[in-house]
């Protein structure tokens, strides 16, 4: 498996962390949810420094073209990533959470902006 973090500073785009929620809300959660051989996508940021930014986790490396056929987020932030790493995963641990299930978490999918 490969994990991929690639990462914005959005001091140059005309978007904001709380203008791209709406994107996260209305198209980019649903339509990554289909992507073959992505086992997850969480999208992060910090708003008091304009970063936006998204960590996958890949089956295999053939299946990290997935987010060219998806993604808005160049188009709309205006340019590409600030930031990419691509990195084999080494290992992972679960932990005990609150939470049952990832899916529909997040302070996008709240709707609080």
């Amino acid at each position: 498996m490969y994990v991929s973090i690639v990462a914005w500073d959005l001091s140059r785009s005309a978007q904001t962390v709380d203008s791209l929620r709406e994107y996260l809300r209305d198209y980019a959660v649903d339509a990554y949810s289909l992507l073959d051989g992505m086992r997850l996508k969480l999208w992060f940021a910090n708003p008091d420094r304009q970063v936006w930014g998204a960590i996958y986790l890949w089956d295999s490396a053939a299946h990290m073209d997935g987010p060219a056929r998806v993604s808005r987020a160049v188009e709309l932030i205006g340019y590409p990533p600030t930031s990419v790493g691509v990195f084999e995963l080494e290992a992972v641990a679960e932990g005990r959470s609150a939470y049952e299930a990832l899916a529909g978490l997040g302070r996008a999918m709240s709707g609080d902006i």
